[in-house]
């Protein structure tokens, strides 16, 4: 079993009379690619400013590799590090100056500092940008400038908190390459998103908040073998004319542009619908989701 580097023991956050955490109990192991979703996204900020030391929890133990961080707090702050949403950097800064500012703080040498500053600049795809100020980069890039200030001093524990937001389809893709490379080098990542893909794609572990408690904590895997139905798009060839019984079964529609929607159960076979179609004389290109299962998913657990 693989050493804990988050231990969370019935945490209790209040705000005067409001509860926004109740009773959290919450272990993450060393290495793991962990990712904490909310229906309100408010807790989540409180249990991030909590690990961080930022807001004082109302009871109970967090601890980061066995250190209480309120007991220890400089001890603790430097195993772990967020990568905000909102850019928190001196803008009028040059881009190469940014990281060895931040290497200051943890007592890191300039001359290493520039070393690593290059390193990471060069694989988040920056070093061209070396020389301009801050406030000259695209979101994007100053996002990915966040996290190599973030890496500078090698913490243990990176908390990702949207880090693909408002990026297209294809950057968001090669920032999902660079995160699970990070993972691999043995970081332990945190990762809130509302692109519910990203913990499909990503994430080993899941756990899902509601009304002020953990409803989900088990590995994404096992999360989605609990999805019991889904919705599909199939994209055919030719004209969709469907038999009565065909589309009583699947509750299938006929969209527009030769597409099929039909909702499948988990004892049913895709093949077993695509031998159906042929049968009919329709043939099937290609197939995608409704929505990301995952969504689907947690959609319905917060209705219970």
């Amino acid at each position: 079993m693989k050493e804990k580097i988050i231990e969370i023991k019935n945490l209790t956050k209040k705000y005067k009379d409001n509860e926004v955490l109740k009773s959290i109990n919450l272990d993450i192991e060393a290495g793991d690619f962990f990712a904490l979703l909310w229906h309100n996204w408010a807790w989540k900020t409180t249990t991030i400013n909590i690990l961080t030391n930022l807001v004082r929890k109302t009871s109970w133990e967090v601890k980061i590799w066995w250190i209480d961080i309120e007991d220890d707090f400089e001890t603790a702050r430097r195993l772990i590090w967020v990568v905000p949403q909102e850019f928190n950097f001196d803008i009028f800064e040059k881009v190469k100056n940014i990281p060895v500012i931040q290497a200051g703080y943890y007592w890191i040498d300039k001359k290493t500092a520039r070393q690593k500053t290059e390193i990471m600049l060069k694989k988040l795809w920056l070093w061209e940008k070396r020389d301009v100020k801050a406030k000259e980069l695209s979101g994007w890039m100053k996002r990915r400038l966040m996290i190599v200030r973030a890496l500078i001093h090698e913490p243990k524990i990176l908390i990702l908190d949207e880090p693909t937001a408002w990026v297209d389809v294809d950057l968001r893709k090669s920032m999902w390459e660079f995160i699970n490379e990070l993972n691999k080098s043995g970081i332990t990542i945190l990762l809130t998103t509302h692109y519910l893909e990203e913990v499909e794609a990503l994430c080993k572990k899941v756990a899902i908040l509601d009304k002020w408690i953990i409803v989900e904590n088990t590995t994404v895997k096992n999360l989605l073998s609990k999805l019991k139905e889904e919705t599909i798009i199939l994209s055919v060839d030719n004209e969709v004319k469907l038999e009565a019984e065909f589309i009583k079964k699947y509750n299938a529609k006929i969209l527009e542009e030769n597409e099929i929607e039909l909702t499948i159960y988990e004892n049913i076979s895709l093949n077993d619908i695509f031998e159906e179609l042929t049968s009919q004389g329709i043939i099937v290109k290609s197939f995608r989701n409704k929505t990301n299962r995952l969504e689907a998913l947690f959609m319905k657990l917060i209705k219970k």
